[in-house]
């Protein structure tokens, strides 16, 4: 990673990102990444997780880069969303759910609508187009309103491990050049 660079905080999303997910890979292959515990799992609760992610950012030396995926992306444009959200240096998101949706699961469904408020740090927003919990143009969407990057993937499903996303190398280059745009 880039010298001098801001903490890393990892963002799972709903059920946490298990053992053979990138962001568990990649927690295990780096010991400078940090990540949320939300203190419910199988039912989340958006104010609950929304205060566990606050805690994790200030309880950071310094304000973190987040790495987000899923509902985790959710998570993070609420903490953004709040009067005064702790500060950040920058976002990387990547497939944002839209719980919104006919089919989403029940237990996310409290996650709509998505805030939408510019997040005014460096920061990407990961998509597919073939995503099975987001159509593009909603994950566009997302993007534009919180004012961030977007990269899109091509179809590659929900960017995980049931995708084929376990070390996703690429993932990590993408981290890199968002580092290289911190000041």
């Amino acid at each position: 990673m880039v010298e001098g660079s801001p903490p890393l905080l990892l963002v799972p999303g709903w059920l946490n990102s298990g053992p053979e997910h990138w962001q568990s890979r990649w927690q295990r292959g780096r010991p400078d990444l940090g990540r949320v515990t939300f203190g419910e799992w199988q039912d989340p609760e958006p104010q609950a997780w929304t205060a566990d992610l606050c805690q994790a950012v200030l309880a950071c030396p310094r304000p973190p880069v987040l790495i987000a995926h899923s509902l985790g992306c959710l998570a993070t444009a609420n903490l953004m969303a709040l009067p005064s959200p702790p500060p950040i240096a920058g976002a990387m998101l990547v497939a944002p759910p839209d719980p919104s949706r006919p089919d989403t699961p029940v237990e996310i469904a409290d996650f709509a609508p998505p805030a939408r408020v510019p997040f005014a740090v460096p920061g990407l927003v990961v998509i597919s187009s073939n995503d099975p919990y987001a159509e593009e143009a909603f994950s566009l969407d997302l993007a534009k309103a919180w004012g961030l990057e977007v990269v899109r993937l091509g179809p590659c499903g929900h960017i995980n491990d049931q995708s084929g996303y376990g070390e996703w190398p690429e993932g990590l280059v993408l981290l890199e050049r968002l580092l290289w745009r911190q000041p």
